[in-house]
């Protein structure tokens, strides 16, 4: 028999953290804080097994779950000396989610389960308190009639509202039991009223109603929305754990709240977190109501910190702080209750965090002797480094403030305001940089705000859910600015005196939670102090290299700040779109004989020769791999009457002519055309030309001193071994003519560009003539799968969501098939010539994943833009380290 529930608290632990792929990350934890002896409610976890099950079988649980179920049920009503549905002392649970990584807010919650008509009378009566009992039936309804039965939340907030009219009340906890009692009723006939019949009284019914509901929620599309932007596989399931109820909303000497031990934000030594006293954790996370902070350090004048509020508690809380991070050996997210002055654990997990964080926790812990420094560059996720590689806000820049919240997430961003989700996403998808401007964000927000620059929302802590999610994405967030009303009929937000409306521009800092009008300029950030240290641990780890796609002397020095250690691809053909040259460029396409072809190439040698000289001064010595000319030649081609009155005079052609040589040089499908090493072959002037500039101008980087250059000529687009022969012999003509005329020498090499099919799986024959590989990935994905990228993003997200397609191939490589063709050239490659150098250099050399594989291969290096250099350094040394056989915790 299957086991499919795993009993957790009361002596019964039955799981461990290191289960957490089949209890999930809430399941695994909450039985391992019981095993440590932290006060931990009783409960027990449904395997994500079994969520797997569920759907494989057509969303039907198998024969043997029913009595599991009621076996831990049972083992939980003894622990706690009630019954499920019992008329006096009822058992009261909560049903929550629990997938193996944490998905904050994307699924599904149930508390208070258990209530009903009969069991409300015996909860009031057993606690003395009826407003705690209505007002705790009346959550229970309200969260299972939207969680499970499907009826729209802003329904039952409608309700609560009036009923705060009729008492001439504010907040919630204004209202009597009696006015709770109305609330249920009304609730109640609402639902009957929208499903055709009663809400369920059964706790039975209900149980597996929410167990159903969690299991359901694993496929809503805001759990499906995250699961694609974090590469969380559908096939992984969430686990549903079903816990005794402990609850914050029974009065003064009660509580909720969340908190980390340490600032999720900078990643500071100290407790940070938020509490609200006589409340339910929904009420922290949906940013209802204002938290406090837990330290007294922190309380800003009117609030009363936790602290003060609660001192024994707050003590309590502080020593299963240090617990935890001592035992996890991580930053923590906790969730916690406070039941009549008892604290109760109802979750940790690793905390989210920003990047800066990352860093300084990482390094800090590693320093401290509580994580070794291999641990220390593992912990970082190299895709976060995006966060700190961007501009913040010149602190001279002029500004105007309009509105200040609080730094719920560090980072800045200008944009247009939009305040609806699917108008951010349809913005964003056209190039507008967008400010998601809400009143609370809700998991339904998920699109907009990944598709956002920043977020600013007027409700809400620092650990609201715009708050988390925000922190987990690398996005800016503003939240809780008060100061700020948004008017979501008018399209409009008062603040600072003025009306901002949707469309309008402004800026938002998430390091100091202010909001600006306008655009502010931004400075370069500074990549020192714990970025430094760890990035230099992890070099010390890796075995590949970085290098750079970099074609202009500032991406070249862009990219040796952040460490690259050569070129690996330079594409000259980006070098000729200057409008001083592309008409020059221009004339030698449109030549009719080589005559004509030499004139404007000969005018074109001296801008490359200056080209290559500075890339290789900025270098240094290291090696600087130059693609020759590959132009789809449509780029070049000249497309209105002005251009080609400009070819014709530079030519001295009629242009009449001119028309027709560029109606006879069009193709159907120019990125399969007459490019690459076949322009080189039918027109060898041109790759002589280049050649000739990059050995004059590696010649010209020593002339004051200066390191001499590695320069590695690549030739692009072979598919045969012969055409590596003729366009390599061309190369070695020109460089042995160059060294004759300078009286100088230096060292080169040839080597190919591995972009085609044909070319890998030939790599043995080709590699004769060959000093080394760079896997062009970009090209190499779209002939293998004969996609084009450039109109392939109009069904490929259909692709992925469909589960065709894992990930988009060209962000990261499909090692399945492009993946074997790179395998597949590397070994053959290596069995003509042992030691063949091989890098990639496609846009994939940037992605983690993709690197991963690099390792796994043998490549020599990767190659990427100049901000994913040091993406791709700490992405090497993660994959080094798991290819040597240290795992990740």
């Amino acid at each position: 028999m299957t086991k499919w529930v795993y009993s957790f608290g009361a002596g019964h632990n039955e799981g461990r953290a290191d289960m957490r792929n089949l209890l999930g990350g809430k399941g695994a934890n909450l039985a391992e804080m019981a095993s440590i002896d932290l006060p931990v409610p009783p409960g027990f976890t449904i395997t994500t097994e079994l969520c797997t099950a569920y759907y494989d079988n057509g969303r039907k649980y198998p024969g043997d779950l029913d009595a599991q179920v009621t076996a831990a049920l049972t083992l939980v009503e003894e622990a706690v000396g009630l019954r499920f549905g019992d008329r006096d002392h009822p058992l009261l649970v909560s049903v929550r989610s629990g997938a193996r990584v944490s998905m904050p807010g994307m699924m599904d919650t149930v508390l208070n389960l258990g209530l009903n008509d009969e069991t409300v009378l015996g909860l009031s009566k057993a606690s003395g308190d009826p407003r705690f009992a209505w007002d705790s039936y009346r959550r229970f309804i309200q969260m299972y009639g939207s969680v499970v039965l499907g009826v729209d939340h802003h329904r039952f907030e409608e309700i609560i509202e009036s009923a705060k009219i009729d008492a001439g009340v504010t907040e919630d906890t204004a209202l009597s039991p009696e006015h709770w009692q109305q609330v249920v009723a009304e609730y109640k006939e609402m639902v009957h009223s929208d499903l055709g019949k009663p809400f369920p009284q059964d706790p039975g019914e209900q149980l597996w109603g929410a167990i159903g509901a969690v299991f359901g929620s694993w496929m809503n599309p805001r759990a499906n929305t995250y699961r694609r932007l974090h590469d969380i596989p559908a096939s992984w399931g969430t686990a549903v754990n079903v816990q005794a109820m402990v609850f914050g909303n029974m009065g003064a000497d009660c509580a909720t709240g969340v908190c980390f031990t340490r600032d999720p934000s900078t990643g500071e030594d100290i407790f940070y977190g938020e509490f609200l006293v006589n409340a339910q954790g929904e009420d922290v996370v949906a940013g209802i109501r204002t938290p406090q902070p837990l330290s007294k350090l922190r309380a800003k004048p009117g609030e009363v910190s936790m602290e003060e509020a609660l001192p024994a508690v707050y003590e309590d809380l502080v020593r299963v702080r240090t617990t935890l991070e001592t035992h996890y050996k991580d930053m923590q997210d906790i969730e916690f209750t406070v039941q009549q002055q008892k604290l109760y654990m109802l979750q940790t997990r690793s905390g989210k965090r920003t990047a800066a964080a990352s860093l300084r926790i990482a390094v800090e812990m590693a320093e401290s002797g509580l994580i070794d420094r291999k641990e220390a560059v593992r912990r970082v996720n190299p895709a976060s480094l995006d966060q700190l590689l961007h501009p913040t806000l010149d602190p001279k820049a002029t500004r105007k403030l309009i509105s200040k919240g609080l730094p719920a997430s560090p980072g800045a961003a200008s944009g247009i305001v939009v305040f609806n989700s699917d108008e951010a996403e349809m913005r964003a998808a056209k190039g507008e940089p967008v400010i998601l401007v809400r009143v609370e964000t809700s998991p339904e927000d998920i699109h907009g705000m990944h598709a956002a620059r920043g977020i600013v929302t007027t409700r809400g802590g620092m650990t609201s859910h715009a708050a988390v999610v925000a922190r987990g994405m690398g996005r800016p967030c503003v939240s809780g600015a008060g100061g700020i009303s948004v008017d979501y009929g008018a399209q409009t937000m008062p603040c600072g005196g003025q009306v901002v409306r949707a469309g309008d521009t402004i800026t938002l800092d998430g390091a100091t939670g202010e909001v600006f009008l306008g655009s502010v300029a931004m400075v370069e950030p500074a990549l020192s102090g714990d970025f430094a240290t760890l990035m230099t641990w992890a070099d010390g780890l890796r075995r590949m290299k970085v290098r750079t796609n970099a074609e202009t002397p500032l991406d070249a020095e862009t990219a040796r700040k952040f460490g690259a250690e050569g070129i690996g691809l330079c594409r000259t053909e980006h070098m000729f779109f200057d409008p001083a040259r592309i008409g020059v460029v221009r004339q030698m396409i449109m030549a009719q004989d080589e005559r004509g072809r030499r004139v404007a190439l000969a005018k074109l040698l001296p801008f490359q020769r200056d080209d290559f000289r500075d890339l290789f001064r900025i270098m240094a010595g290291l090696p600087c791999t130059i693609r020759l000319l590959d132009p789809p030649l449509h780029e070049f081609l000249p497309h209105h009457e002005a251009e080609l009155a400009d070819v014709a005079a530079g030519l001295g052609e009629d242009l009449d002519v001119i028309r027709r040589r560029a109606d006879e040089l069009k193709e159907a499908n120019p990125m399969l055309g007459h490019r690459g090493c076949r322009l080189g072959i039918s027109y060898p002037e041109i790759y002589e030309m280049q050649a000739r500039a990059i050995f004059e101008g590696a010649i010209a980087a020593t002339e004051d001193g200066g390191a001499a250059p590695v320069p590695e000529i690549m030739i692009p687009l072979i598919a045969t071994k012969r055409e590596l022969e003729i366009t390599r012999a061309q190369v070695d003509k020109v460089a042995a003519e160059v060294f004759k005329e300078t009286g100088r020498t230096i060292e080169y090499s040839v080597g190919t560009m591995i972009e085609l099919p044909r070319a890998a799986l030939t790599a043995d024959k080709i590699a004769e003539n060959a000093d080394f590989f760079s896997f062009g990935t970009n090209d190499l994905t779209q002939t293998a799968f004969g996609l084009s990228r450039d109109d392939a993003g109009k069904f490929l997200p259909q692709y992925v969501e469909q589960g065709i397609l894992p990930k988009d191939p060209f962000v990261s490589i499909d090692i399945e098939g492009v993946g074997a063709l790179v395998r597949i050239a590397a070994e053959k490659g290596r069995a003509t010539k042992n030691g063949l150098k091989m890098g990639i250099c496609g846009e994939h050399g940037g992605d983690p994943a993709s690197i991963a594989f690099c390792e796994e291969v043998g490549l020599d290096y990767v190659s990427c833009s100049p901000y994913r250099v040091p993406v791709a350094r700490l992405a090497a040394a993660q994959a080094a380290l798991g290819a040597s056989g240290d795992k990740t915790a």
